[in-house]
């Protein structure tokens, strides 16, 4: 091998990059999917507090609250106090997730635009997280979606343990792309994808989105990483690549699922943010103004936070010492 070849050999392929969005949209979920595991009760200013420096940072779409049981999720008990409190400035979403046709009244009732419903792609989390087989979940759905949409709401579609169960380990990703297509049939306008406990990687996310987008438009997705294990951004890396430009975070990288073990740490807005924009990527967010509602997130919160650019800032360069 030559000098030139093997130069040549080690340049990055230009090809790699080329299905890369221009522009990326993220949608917030630490109001809802990042608070509702705290230990302390956070109050609707608190709440409010947070909302707002979000919205100041940029982000368009927040999910803020939950119209579950409060017997189940009590640190939400206070969607509609919170949803009557708040109104979205223009271009802004407020979306709450209704889990049945008790909740969409109730999201109604507050005045949101949009909501958003959730299963598992397994059977065993699924029972776990909502008492149900997948089939009664969509059957339940059916009496939410349409009526939903009927009243002009949008609704979006979480499917959770997608790249793996904690109680099923491998999840087939055909029967993931099943229950996505009878989402979008039923009205849904997006399904977000999540690693719920952490467990994805690279090659896994390829075969995920290749799936995914041979059954659909790459805009009725999206991808709501988990790092618990330190892989999110290799993950959303791996889906940029294919041309996925829909991504769920949490600001701080607060959040978790209650109902998958060892499922803490939601993906950091921050470092999603931060990995966006170093590769040249639009978000609409102002960075500076994100950390400053990640600030805002740990005094609600009441304790610090794990997202790496929350703790350790942008990267700045610092001039050299002054010699004397």
């Amino acid at each position: 091998m030559t000098l030139e070849s093997a130069a040549a050999a080690s340049r990055p392929d230009d090809d790699l990059f080329a299905r890369v969005p221009d522009a990326v949209s993220i949608y917030e979920v630490s109001p809802r999917d990042g608070l509702q595991n705290e230990s302390t009760l956070i109050s609707v200013d608190g709440k409010r507090r947070l909302i707002d420096a979000l919205v100041a940072s940029g982000l368009r779409r927040i999910e803020i609250t939950s119209f579950v049981s409060p017997k189940w999720v009590p640190q939400l008990a206070d969607a509609e106090e919170l949803a009557r409190a708040i109104r979205p400035p223009e271009g802004v979403t407020y979306s709450a997730l209704c889990p049945n046709a008790r909740g969409l009244e109730r999201a109604l009732s507050a005045g949101l635009t949009e909501i958003a419903v959730f299963l598992s792609a397994s059977e065993a989390h699924n029972r776990a997280n909502i008492n149900k087989t997948i089939a009664d979940t969509l059957s339940v759905f059916s009496e939410i979606v349409p009526p939903a949409r009927e009243a002009g709401l949008q609704v979006r579609a979480y499917v959770s343990t997608v790249w793996g169960c904690p109680y099923e380990g491998a999840v087939d990703p055909a029967r993931v792309v099943q229950i996505a297509e009878k989402l979008l049939e039923l009205g849904c306008y997006q399904i977000s994808l999540g690693d719920t406990i952490g467990v994805g990687n690279p090659r896994q996310t390829r075969e995920i989105v290749r799936r995914f987008l041979d059954a659909m438009p790459v805009e009725r997705f999206a991808l709501h990483m988990h790092d618990t294990r330190g892989t999110a951004l290799a993950n959303v890396l791996t889906a940029l690549e294919m041309g996925v430009r829909d991504f769920d975070a949490s600001v701080g990288g607060v959040g978790g699922c209650p109902y998958a073990p060892g499922a803490a740490g939601n993906l950091a807005t921050e470092d999603l943010v931060y990995m966006l924009h170093g590769m040249g990527l639009e978000t609409g967010i102002d960075l500076e103004k994100l950390l400053e509602a990640g600030n805002v997130a740990e005094q609600v919160i009441g304790r610090p936070l794990p997202g790496k650019v929350h703790k350790a800032g942008p990267f700045r360069l610092r001039r050299s010492p002054t010699r004397h």
